[in-house]
């Protein structure tokens, strides 16, 4: 086989991080980013399985690997320092303490019977910490596995998963967000990305760049998943509700963030529980401290319920007291929560058919790297227009093949560093 605190309160202005870690904003200067550069997990997609695994086809690997590379370049080219998952995790994994770790993870699953986990237990104790990280990535199938070992080997198809693969580990922000100076460890809704965040808590509690920081969440609560988390300014956290955050993980992370002392207002913004839809960041994303793009078509309907805390005064996170106010209109809310008189929109697409072919795309789903300066999909020329009008400059990458599993350049990156706006 081959490769697996405290409560302060919000400052008003000054670093949001502690040893350099850290952000408070989308649009602060991006000083450091976690990138997942496609490799063997991509190669397990097929037909018959790309829907299991959250992919709308199966994509070009060798293409989707250059795409991927131009990106990173494109970041370096900013001087923005990039990592990648699979390196921080192989780093991760000589320690004997995590590899039991991830091991165990990987032989939780109740359908590979006692015979094939003892043996799958052994082989994997058996790889060096680059082999092992690509087998809990890329995943082992039945085929793989030969001779000897039981009655479920035996049964199981020769295509079939005995470790799943992990094609969606290339969607880097919905495993993780920093928020100031701690990580979120969030909680993946699908079954066919659930091993994703225990991989990534491994990550930030073992390994030595992030010795001594703080987390928040973990991937054993209710379900939060990155893609839903904007950072909207400075202790102001949108939150989407829909197909992948549930209420309650929306409502345990405003507990956390307020008990830790890391938001003064948290917006939770229903969203349709659709393909189209699935995060928050897929109908829109912060390009500037006051400019928002978003899809015009859910514009006019998109609230936002502002929830806020009551008096700390020592209390655990479970027994603080939420106020939530009435539901209003999302850029009214953000506006109020961001203290400012508006929100600025600009639109995706020119008119209502572009829009919803370019929100398909990905046309909302623009990462920031520093104020006014946003990475977009090049196939979103109407947006990428109105962005350039309202005086963004845009970094146009290829997405051809890395868009088929449903993301765009802020999907695809995980800010670690950024500076205060």
């Amino acid at each position: 086989m081959t490769t697996m605190g405290g409560r302060e309160p919000v400052p008003a202005e000054g670093p949001p991080t502690t040893g350099g870690l850290g952000a408070d904003s989308e649009v602060g200067r991006l000083r450091t980013v976690m990138l997942h550069r496609p490799g063997p997990e991509l190669q397990r997609l097929t037909p018959r399985n790309n829907d299991r695994l959250l992919f709308d086809g199966v994509p070009w690997v060798a293409r989707a690997q250059d795409e991927h590379d131009a990106f990173a370049q494109s970041l370096r080219d900013r001087d923005i320092e990039v990592l990648y998952l699979t390196d921080l995790l192989s780093e991760t994994l000589a320690s004997a303490e995590a590899r039991e770790h991830a091991i165990a993870a990987a032989m939780s699953s109740l359908h590979i019977g006692d015979t094939l986990r003892g043996y799958l237990d052994r082989a994997l104790h058996d790889q060096s910490p680059d082999d092992l990280c690509t087998v809990l990535t890329a995943g082992v199938r039945n085929d793989e596995v030969r001779g000897g070992h039981g009655l479920v080997t035996s049964l199981l198809a020769h295509d079939d998963f005995l470790i799943d693969p992990l094609p969606n580990l290339l969607f880097t922000r919905d495993s993780s967000v920093w928020i100031r100076d701690r990580v979120g460890i969030t909680s993946l809704a699908m079954p066919a990305r659930e091993r994703e965040t225990q991989l990534t808590e491994l990550i930030y509690t073992r390994h030595p760049r992030f010795v001594d920081v703080r987390t928040l969440h973990g991937w054993q609560r209710e379900h939060v998943e990155g893609g839903d988390v904007l950072l909207m300014a400075p202790g102001v956290i949108a939150v989407g509700v829909g197909e992948r955050t549930t209420p309650a993980g929306a409502e345990r992370l405003a507990r956390q963030v307020f008990g830790a002392g890391l938001a003064h207002t948290v917006l939770a913004v229903p969203i349709a529980q659709e393909r189209a839809t699935m995060h928050l960041d897929t109908v829109c994303t912060m390009v500037d401290v006051d400019k928002i793009v978003m899809y015009p078509n859910v514009a006019d309907s998109l609230e936002a319920y502002a929830v806020t805390c009551g008096d700390r005064d020592g209390r655990e996170d479970e027994e603080l007291v939420l106020e939530v106010a009435e539901a209003e209109p999302f850029l009214v809310a953000a506006a109020k929560a961001m203290s400012m008189d508006t929100l600025h929109q600009i639109d995706t697409g020119l008119d209502p058919v572009t829009a919803e072919r370019e929100q398909w795309d990905d046309g909302n789903n623009t990462l920031a790297i520093a104020p006014r300066v946003a990475v977009a999909y090049e196939r979103n020329i109407e947006t990428n227009t109105r962005l350039e009008e309202a005086g963004i400059e845009v970094i146009a990458i290829a997405g051809s093949e890395l868009g088929s599993g449903r993301g765009g350049p802020r999907c695809m990156s995980c800010p670690i560093t950024r500076d205060s706006i």
